[in-house]
């Protein structure tokens, strides 16, 4: 059996969405003349309680067209130190907009608005960058699918507001967010100045983010999305794709996250297996006994197997839940990693 759990990026098109996505009217969106993609923006949008909602090929693009939105060049953002426009976005924060990354400590790629406000540099102090923006990442990719508080959300949100700074939220993975904790978009709608989201990670699309803010800052964001060569022509058969996992594949994706805390709780039993992130969503990152085996040797005996998964540097590694991970794929994992013997160290 071959199961890829690398990242819920993986998943195909089921025939339903295929479906969907051969039969929708398209047109140019470049000349915002799309119905479907149209559609699709006005839907997000209304979810979130927000203006607007521009769609991008990539979450990387929409997040990038945000940061480049709220700074100028020269300016600085805060960001946890495990956060993705640092880490996984290609430099593009320095290479777009000219801007700095000042990195916090937090917790699993968490921080507290008391790190937050620790982390601004003084307005009139023109020997270090302007603070301009907050970044935060929910769910965060690096802290093994963690949530945040949204009560430590609304803290710093005031710590924004007293020092002028913009709010931008990496949404990438907010359905699993939405999916786990008792708020509900509206909620975080209110509290952004902009949020990107992903259509192909928990939602199983094969294309597709969106960007949701303010009207005014959707017309700038186009104007961006062009000069990043993110304009599409007849992209209503992506958005299609889209619409029908709004109304599909959001309802389930508490199967993935039961799934992987089982995937945790049978880890956690090995004893090649050091640590195993808290999981509350649909990763699990854990860690293995150097003095016994490897990482690599880890991977390596579980490809065998049929099983794929990634490394996330320092000796961990990562498996991902998704739509087209199923109960049968499910059982013979756990299986597997009960009997698993890596290579000793």
């Amino acid at each position: 059996m071959e199961v890829n759990l690398i990242s819920d990026t993986v998943t195909r098109p089921n025939s339903g969405m295929l479906k969907a996505m051969m039969g929708a009217a398209v047109g140019d969106d470049v000349f915002k003349e799309d119905p479907t993609v149209n559609e699709l923006e006005t839907e997000v949008a209304n979810l979130f309680g927000m203006e607007s909602a521009l769609f991008f090929p990539s979450g990387t693009m929409a997040n990038q067209t945000g940061i480049k939105l709220h700074t100028e060049p020269g300016d600085q953002l805060i960001c946890d130190k495990y956060a993705h426009v640092y880490n996984y976005e290609g430099g593009g924060v320095s290479f777009n907009s000219g801007v700095s990354c000042r990195l916090v400590d937090g917790n699993r790629g968490m921080m507290t608005a008391g790190q937050v406000e620790k982390a601004i540099n003084p307005p009139d102090f023109y020997h270090s960058p302007k603070t301009a923006l907050v970044c935060i990442e929910n769910t965060t990719n690096k802290g093994g699918g963690a949530c945040w508080d949204f009560k430590e959300l609304q803290e710093i949100k005031k710590v924004c507001d007293r020092h002028e700074l913009k709010y931008h939220l990496d949404g990438a993975r907010i359905w699993n967010a939405l999916a786990s904790k008792p708020e509900g978009p509206e909620a975080y709608g209110a509290l952004f100045d902009t949020i990107s989201v992903c259509l192909s990670k928990g939602l199983g699309c094969p294309v597709g983010s969106l960007l949701i803010g303010s009207g005014a800052s959707l017309e700038k964001a186009l104007r961006i999305r062009k000069v990043l060569g993110g304009g599409m022509r007849q992209a209503g058969y992506l958005a299609a794709a889209g619409l029908y996992a709004l109304e599909h594949n959001r309802g389930r994706l508490a199967e993935d996250h039961r799934r992987a805390k089982e995937l945790g709780e049978e880890l956690q039993n090995r004893d090649f297996v050091t640590y195993v992130a808290p999981v509350e969503t649909n990763i699990v990152i854990f860690e293995v006994d150097t003095s016994l085996t490897s990482d690599t040797h880890v991977v390596e005996a579980l490809n065998k197997k049929g099983i794929r998964l990634i490394g996330m540097g320092e000796g961990k590694l990562r498996l991902v839940t998704h739509l087209d991970y199923t109960e049968q794929m499910h059982q013979y994992v756990l299986d597997t990693l009960k009997h698993l013997e890596p290579a000793k160290a």
